[in-house]
C-alpha cells in the first residue's frame, strides 16, 4: 500500500513481486525484535527485503526454507534492487503497524466477548439490570457505553433469575464491576476505535524516506518515525488491561460467598471439602497483574541510536508486539470468567437464565464441563482460553461482531 502511493521511487515490479510472494504463500521470516520504531523498522524490514533479492529465509506452505528455494519452486525470480528501492523497503513503519493492527483486531473481539462474560457474571450474582437502562447511557453520550449497555440488556432479557429478585431485593446497588461494566468496557471500546483510526491512516501512509514529491523534488523528511503507532499501541494496551482488570473483579465476586448473594464458596457444590474454582480465580489475578505491568507505556521510553543522529525514537515495534501477549492473557481471564459465570448460573437452578445465555453456556460446556467434584482445571482453562482467543463463537453468541467502524 505504501509503495503503491507512487512517492517511494520504486519500480512496479518490486510491488508485483511482493504480491506474487503473498499469492504463493511465501512469507518472509522476520525477527520479532530489533526495531526502535524510528528511521523505519529497519532490522525487521531488512529481513523482508532480503528475500526479494534471494537471500534469507521464508515460510513456504508452512515450512521454513531458503527464499531462493521457494522462488525456484514457484517460478519466481529475485530482483536486483536499483537506486532508492532498498531504502524504500527498509524505511517504513509496516512491521510496527501490522503488529499493532493484529493487536487491535484481537482486542476488539475480546472487548465484545467480555460483554458476554459480563452478562453471565451478572446473572450468576443475581445482579440488577436497572443500571443498563438506555436513558442512563444516552445522557452521558459515549458510543461504546451506549452499545455495551444495549448488548447487556439483550443478553439478560427473559432471565428467570433476574425476574426472581426484581422485586423485594434488599440490596441497593451492585458493586462497580457489575454496575459500571458498560462505562468501563464502553470506554475501552471507544479507545480502541480511536487507535483504529490512527492505524488505518498509517496502514495507507507513505512512511519511507526520502520521498519523491509531486513537483519532482526528492526531499528527506521523517515519516518513518512511528510515534503515531506507538501511542496507538499504548492506547490499545491500556484498554486490554482494563477489560481484564474489571473481569477479574467479577470472578473474585463470584467465588466470594460474602459478595455472591448466596452462591457457595468458590462455586464448589460442596464447599469446605472442595476448593471449586479457587485457584482458577488466583490464576486470573496473576494474569491481570501481568497485563497491568505490560500496559505501562512504551512510547515514553526513547533512547538515542545511530551516534545520536536518531536521538528520539518511538519504540513502536515492541509497543505493538506486546499486545499479542496481552490478548492471550486477556483470553484466559475471560475464559475463567465464563467458567465461573456458567457455574454460578447453573447453581441458581431451578431458576433459568435467558435463552441467549443458555446458548452461551451450552457452547462453554462443549469445552469445559460443569465442576461437580474437584479436578485439575488447568486443561479446562486452556480449552476455554483457546475458545475465547481463537474463535469468534462466544463473541458472536453475545450478539455478533461489531465492526470497528473504519473505512476500507
Amino acid at each position: 500500500m505504501s509503495l503503491g502511493r507512487g512517492a517511494s521511487g520504486v519500480r512496479a515490479l518490486v510491488i508485483e513481486l511482493l504480491q506474487d510472494m503473498v499469492g504463493a504463500d511465501i512469507i518472509p521470516v522476520i525477527p520479532a525484535q530489533g526495531s526502535v520504531g524510528a528511521s523505519g523498522d529497519l532490522a525487521p524490514l531488512a529481513h523482508m527485503a532480503a528475500t526479494l533479492i534471494g537471500e534469507g529465509e521464508v515460510f513456504y506452505k508452512g515450512e521454513q526454507i531458503l527464499s531462493s528455494k521457494a522462488f525456484e519452486l514457484e517460478g519466481l525470480k529475485p530482483i536486483v534492487l536499483q537506486a532508492k528501492e532498498g531504502l524504500a523497503l527498509l524505511n517504513g513503519t509496516q512491521v510496527s503497524t501490522a503488529l499493532a493492527l493484529a493487536g487491535l483486531f484481537g482486542a476488539w473481539r475480546l472487548a465484545i466477548t467480555s460483554i458476554t462474560t459480563t452478562a453471565l457474571s451478572i446473572d450468576a450474582a443475581m445482579g440488577s439490570s436497572a443500571p443498563f437502562h438506555d436513558e442512563i447511557h444516552q445522557l452521558r453520550g459515549h458510543r461504546g457505553q451506549i452499545d455495551s449497555a444495549k448488548r447487556l440488556r439483550a443478553l439478560l432479557r427473559g432471565s428467570e433469575i433476574r425476574e426472581s429478585h426484581a422485586v423485594g431485593d434488599e440490596r441497593v446497588q451492585d458493586p462497580y464491576c457489575l454496575r459500571c461494566a458498560p462505562q468501563v468496557i464502553g470506554a475501552c471500546m471507544d479507545q480502541l476505535q480511536q487507535a483504529g483510526t490512527t492505524l488505518q491512516i498509517e496502514a495507507n501512509a507513505v512512511t519511507d524516506n526520502p520521498l519523491i514529491l509531486s513537483d519532482g523534488n526528492i526531499v528527506s523528511g521523517g515519516n518513518f518515525h512511528a510515534e503515531p503507532v506507538a501511542l496507538a499501541a499504548d492506547q490499545i494496551a491500556i484498554a486490554i488491561s482494563e477489560i481484564g482488570c474489571i473481569a477479574q473483579r467479577r470472578i473474585a465476586l463470584l467465588v466470594d460467598p460474602v459478595l455472591s448473594f448466596g452462591l457457595p464458596a468458590f462455586l464448589a457444590p460442596d464447599p469446605g471439602l472442595k476448593s471449586g474454582l479457587m485457584i482458577a480465580e488466583v490464576t486470573s489475578a496473576a494474569l491481570m497483574s501481568e497485563n497491568k505491568a505490560l500496559s505501562n507505556p512504551r512510547s515514553v521510553d526513547s533512547t538515542p541510536t545511530s551516534a545520536n543522529q536518531e536521538d528520539h525514537v518511538s519504540m513502536a515495534c515492541h509497543a505493538a508486539r506486546r499486545l499479542l501477549e496481552m490478548n492471550k492473557n486477556l483470553s484466559a481471564i475471560l475464559g475463567i470468567e465464563s467458567m465461573a459465570g456458567a457455574q454460578g448460573v447453573e447453581l441458581r437452578a431451578p431458576l433459568q437464565t435467558s435463552d441467549h445465555l443458555k446458548t452461551v453456556i451450552s457452547k462453554i460446556r462443549q469445552h469445559c464441563p460443569s465442576l461437580v467434584d474437584d479436578r485439575m482445571v488447568s486443561e479446562d482453562i486452556t480449552n476455554i482460553a483457546n475458545l475465547v482467543h481463537e474463535s469468534d463463537e462466544l463473541c458472536a453468541l453475545g450478539g455478533g461482531l461489531v465492526a470497528l467502524g473504519l473505512g476500507t
